[in-house]
Order: C-alpha cells, then sequence, then structure tokens
C-alpha cells in the first residue's frame, strides 16, 4: 500500500461537503472527531478533508500547522481505513481543542478514532 494522499481523495465537492454536514454521522476521540457519510457516487473508496476550528487557532498559521498535522496522520494510517470497509465514504477529520498536541499525541488520537470507526460501521 502506498502512504501517499492524491488529489482524488481529497473531500472538495460542495454538494459532498453539505450532504457530510447535513446527513452525516460522526464518531469522536477527544479532541478528533470524524464525520462520515456513505458516498456512492465517489470514484475513490475514501475522500477526506481536515478541518481546524478558527474558534480555537484565530491565527491562520497555526490552523494550517494542524491542518498538515491531520492530513499527515491519516495518510499514514490510511491503510487501516482501506483494508476495514467495502464501500466508498466521505469522511471529514476535524480538530476540536485549544491544546496545542503534538503529533505523535495526534496520531495516537487518530489511530483510535479510525478503529472506533470501524467498529461502529461493523455493527
Amino acid at each position: 500500500m502506498k502512504f501517499n494522499y492524491p488529489k482524488n481523495e481529497k473531500l472538495k465537492s460542495h454538494n459532498t461537503i453539505s450532504l457530510l454536514f447535513s446527513e452525516g454521522k460522526s464518531v469522536s476521540k477527544y479532541p478528533l472527531r470524524l464525520v462520515y457519510v456513505e458516498n456512492p457516487t465517489a470514484e475513490e473508496k475514501l475522500q477526506i478533508g481536515v478541518s481546524v476550528s478558527k474558534k480555537y487557532f484565530k491565527k491562520a498559521v497555526d490552523r494550517n500547522r494542524y491542518k498538515r498535522l491531520l492530513r499527515e496522520c491519516y495518510r499514514l494510517n490510511k491503510h487501516s481505513l482501506c483494508n476495514g470497509i467495502d464501500k466508498p465514504y466521505a469522511f471529514m477529520l476535524l480538530y476540536q481543542t485549544k491544546e496545542k498536541l503534538t503529533f505523535t499525541e495526534i496520531q495516537e488520537k487518530t489511530i483510535l478514532l479510525f478503529e472506533k470507526f470501524l467498529t461502529v460501521i461493523k455493527n
């Protein structure tokens, strides 16, 4: 499995994003939240977007840093998601705290969040 994050895995469609927030379900593992919806129109198995709230990080530099960290955590751990799902999904990964966590802490939480998501969709 390649550890890449190609353009077709990036969630950019306004229709899909609005569907995600109107009809999507979510799982949380503090400080991360994963909003997901089944996406039958997607050509890729996974499409993901990341978001960091302006409420918690006023400066764009800080928001961009945490978005970069979230994308990197996804890129390194997406194999667990790809192996665990059989239908295409759209995701939004949200960082929801003022605390400035390190990359290793965020990566641990991301792994736990992905495992929690897989157990939710299996049931």
